[in-house]
């Protein structure tokens, strides 16, 4: 591997591991205000012992998202130093936005949220919720407008030094392609929340443990699970896959391993693309599908590889495909999950169902899976570009940085970033066996009406039984 390989290795490691923390805090912050809203319209105190519950896992995951973001930061200067140079002017102004205004304002009400409940009072504790969540989200957004920028270049001028230079920041900031991203990576990030949420409140529930807060917890998270997951596909995802058609037809292509130019083109379910002779092999396809996908009519003719020069390319159309199936094939099965889980909910059997708790329990890492396959089809498929269209990647690199520097620096930050994901996993699990503790001042049993159809609680995993 030269320099640049191994400059794209590691910033593809440290993103991918960064990424699995805040695509949770994200999500989970629209959770915390929603249990705190309904603690307060329903005065049930179990509402808040859970958003405090969720703020406390919040924490753990902002506090490992912080340490392990600041490695890409300084990416930027010692691989991607040609980058920087060329494209700075532009995007170094949302992420210093990022940094000074959305980091700083999540992190102080963070801090508020977690420790000032009793100076803040009922509304105040909700109102520091909700900063926590307009920071987190207002983070993603100056994120997702960098590179939305490097997708869809809009906004800038070229100054005499060649390089970059902001020329119109509104329409760097409403780029259409950064709102369409951002709308299906904000729901991406609440799927993944939903998951996490349903996943500990069904293990609480096999197990008997802190029932009346799990019961709580999983209505709330499958409902909100479901919307998201229909959100995921329609309109976010229909509308960001119409702008790929638009703006990156050899990307469309090679998502679809499609090489041959034509109309009513066939959307792939399944195949192994064969790149060297031009074709997709055992393929079950669907005819005239992305033709409707990409252009809103099954007649619509999409172009192939073949009509692409080749320099064009993605550089890996394998990983790209299989990247963008997996997301694609998840996304679907957790919408059928979340539908059954919705119906059992509405049947009032979702809590005593111990096979969709099994289900639920054990489907909460499978998000990750199809947010971190998202990223990587939406980053396969920009190549071989830096800045679409204006920079390649090639020419972005440290040119005198070796790619045993990069090597060596690439083995210490996985060696860091193991020893942080033992400890997170510990914290974690040691918090989900705490569980949602009483507020202080408030006696066990006094924490507001029970809602209709509590029940009781579904029997105890036995130990001895087989269970893991």
């Amino acid at each position: 591997m030269d320099a640049v390989a191994w400059s794209r290795f590691q910033f593809g490691f440290t993103i991918s591991f960064h990424y699995l923390f805040p695509q949770l805090t994200m999500g989970l912050s629209l959770l915390i205000v929603i249990f705190k809203v309904l603690g307060l319209r329903t005065g049930d105190e179990r509402y808040h012992e859970s958003a405090r519950f969720w703020a406390r896992i919040f924490g753990i995951n902002f506090v490992v998202g912080v340490v392990t973001g600041i490695p890409m930061e300084f990416q930027f200067g010692t691989n991607w130093g040609r980058f920087s140079n060329y494209a700075g002017g532009v995007i170094g102004m949302t992420l210093a936005m990022e940094g000074m205004f959305a980091f700083f304002a999540e992190s102080a009400f963070l801090g508020l949220f977690l420790f000032g409940e009793k100076r803040l009072g009922p509304k105040g504790h909700l109102l520091a919720a909700f900063m926590v969540f307009l920071g987190s989200w207002l983070s993603g957004y100056f994120i997702i407008a960098t590179d939305a920028f490097m997708q869809h270049p809009v906004g800038y001028a070229i100054g005499r030094n060649g390089a970059l230079q902001l020329a119109d920041v509104g329409a760097y900031l409403l780029n259409p392609w950064a709102l369409w991203q951002y709308a299906h990576n904000m729901s991406g990030s609440v799927i993944t929340a939903a998951f996490v949420v349903s996943a500990v409140s069904a293990y609480w529930l096999l197990m008997g443990i802190h029932t009346e807060h799990a019961r709580r917890c999983l209505r709330v998270a499958v409902i909100v699970g479901l919307i998201s997951c229909v959100g995921q596909l329609f309109p976010t995802g229909d509308m960001h896959g119409k702008m790929v058609a638009r703006h990156q037809p050899a990307a469309l292509a090679a998502m679809e391993a499609k090489f041959n130019t034509g109309d009513y083109a066939e959307v792939a379910i399944i195949g192994q693309p064969d790149v060297k002779n031009r074709r997709l092999e055992n393929p079950i396809i669907v005819p005239g599908v992305l033709s409707y996908l990409a252009y809103g009519s099954f007649g619509a003719e999409v172009k192939g590889l073949n009509d692409i020069p080749q320099d064009q390319w993605p550089d890996n159309i394998e990983l790209l495909y299989y990247a963008y199936h997996i997301m694609v094939g998840l996304g679907s099965i957790f919408i059928a999950l979340m539908l059954a889980a919705s119906f059992l909910l509405w049947r009032g059997k979702l809590e005593t169902s111990r096979a969709m708790l099994w289900v639920l329990m054990l489907a909460f890492p499978f998000p990750y899976i199809a947010n971190t396959a998202g990223w990587m089809t939406a980053e396969l498929g920009r190549q071989p570009w830096l800045v679409y269209g204006l920079q390649r990647t090639v020419d972005g690199t440290s040119p005198k940085v070796s790619a045993g520097n990069i090597a060596f620096t690439s083995l210490g930050w996985m060696g860091i970033y193991f020893v942080l994901g033992v400890l997170f996993l510990y914290l974690i699990m040691r918090e989900v066996g705490h569980g949602p503790e009483p507020h202080a001042g408030i006696p066990a049993g006094e924490h507001g009406p029970e809602p209709p159809g509590g029940g009781e609680p579904p029997a105890p995993v036995q130990p001895g039984a087989g269970h893991v």
